[in-house]
């Protein structure tokens, strides 16, 4: 049995022997100085924790990996590469249509790469250019936890090799370009509408295309069924009058300065 006297040192002699992280320097937690940063405690010795990436360190680090990788696939694929840029912080390709293919096909199998998923295709309508549509393919490394961004053009009447043999989920995404921009994909093999309607004409996603569309669909009560009619504007456009009514009273009114 410990006297009364022991009992009460106790607890001071217990802190005395294990003293608290937060009392130790602050010099020993730093990176700063990283010949001094272990700690001892019990006899145990313990590190610092990691320093921290920032959100800011680790975009520019990525940044520079991504040009680097960039001007590897120009060194390597010359031919089938015609440029590399970097915009918010994603590597963007350009290649020819006919290259597409090679282009994909070296992203996913060559080492360095492993873009093995394509994440998503899309397309862009610039009616002024001659080559008005700018095909977009997203590429995801689960490697290297990176994402690459390929582009190639076409016009209204050129086509696109389909990388559906590649990718099978670019499938479905070829067909929705097909099917809103009418961008046509070579050995694709089920090329046809997936958004819009069984004969519907036109691609909407065309800068050119009337935002109200040509054609309706509306249900018919007499003949039981859902009816597909041209579009008519029964309501002419009309000039809308912004001024307020209340402005014709304002010369009736008295301001504060007024008697």
């Amino acid at each position: 049995m410990l006297s009364r006297s022991a009992l009460a040192t106790a607890p001071a002699l217990r802190a005395l022997r294990t003293p608290a992280v937060s009392a130790l320097p602050r010099a020993l937690y730093t990176t700063e100085r990283p010949e001094t940063c272990a700690a001892v405690i019990h006899g145990v010795e313990i590190a610092p924790p990691k320093a921290t990436l920032t959100a800011k360190l680790y975009r520019e680090q990525t940044e520079k990996h991504l040009k680097e990788f960039g001007q590897y696939l120009v060194d390597t694929i010359p031919r089938f590469i015609q440029g590399t840029y970097m915009h918010n912080g994603q590597l963007t390709i350009l290649t020819a249509p006919e290259n597409i293919t090679k282009v994909s096909e070296f992203l996913r199998d060559h080492t360095p790469a492993q873009y093995k998923q394509l994440a998503d295709v899309t397309a862009v309508d610039f009616p002024m250019r001659s080559n008005r549509f700018e095909i977009v393919y997203n590429f995801l490394s689960h490697r290297f936890n990176s994402r690459i961004r390929v582009k190639t053009y076409a016009s209204e009447t050129s086509t696109v090799p389909s990388v559906t043999p590649l990718f099978f989920g670019a499938n479905w995404q070829e067909r929705e370009v097909w099917d809103l921009f009418g961008v046509y994909f070579t050995d694709h093999p089920d090329l046809r509408r997936i958004m819009t309607d069984y004969g519907f004409e036109g691609h909407p996603l065309r800068k050119d295309f009337p935002l109200s569309g040509y054609y309706e669909i509306r249900y018919d009560d007499e003949q039981k069924c859902i009816v597909q009619e041209p579009v008519e504007l029964t309501q002419e456009y009309r000039k809308f009058d912004f001024h307020s009514p209340w402005e014709a009273l304002q010369g009736s009114r008295k301001t504060p300065n007024q008697n």
